[in-house]
């Protein structure tokens, strides 16, 4: 399996490795969970940051230039809340298109990025906790160690898609069986 750029995940095992499974998370624009309090918020940032600039553009008085630099203090607030409602999805979506998942029978492999490539490695025995979270479609999520609470805007992606600290299958089909791989990898 290759992400379209050349990568594949199979160059990650060692020589000593055997691949159980890979695979990748769903593709597309996704909600979240998350969203049941991002979209609101959302709307409220970029729907104030727009009602700004369109008030501040209407009251500048055509003689005074240096009137332009008030406007302007709004464009980011503008930019980020078009992020936060529309691109943020668009950020997810290329995200999980580049991200990889694998296997092994020593370890969880997974490599995802935008821009570069990052691999994260866990080591199935000496991971003391894997969650498995799976929906009715048996889609679901498989998150490897300890939820940490005081990261839960990260953990939840709530700005930054797959910024989590914890790191996770995520969006994966058929959930169960893989964690059933998984534990079977665990117990050696």
């Amino acid at each position: 399996m290759s992400d379209g750029f050349g990568y594949s995940i199979e160059r990650e095992l060692g020589t000593d490795e055997r691949l159980l499974w890979k695979g990748r998370p769903r593709g597309g624009i996704r909600l979240r969970g998350s969203d049941v309090l991002m979209i609101p918020f959302s709307l409220l940032w970029g729907g104030f940051a727009v009602f700004w600039e369109v008030m501040t553009l209407s009251k500048i008085p055509s003689s005074n230039p240096a009137a332009l630099l008030f406007p302007l203090f709004g464009v980011p607030f503008v930019l980020v809340g078009l992020y936060m409602i529309f691109g943020r999805f668009f950020v997810d979506a290329r995200l999980r298109e580049r991200t990889e998942y694998a296997v092994s029978n020593r370890r969880a492999i997974i490599s995802s990025g935008i821009l570069g490539r990052k691999v994260k490695s866990i080591d199935l025995r000496s991971t003391p906790e894997i969650t498995l979270t799976e929906k009715a479609d048996r889609s679901g999520t498989i998150t490897f160690g300890a939820a940490s609470r005081s990261d839960w805007a990260t953990q939840n992606n709530l700005l930054f898609p797959g910024g989590s600290s914890q790191p996770a299958f995520e969006m994966i089909e058929n959930v169960r069986q893989v964690y059933d791989i998984i534990e079977a990898a665990r117990r050696g």
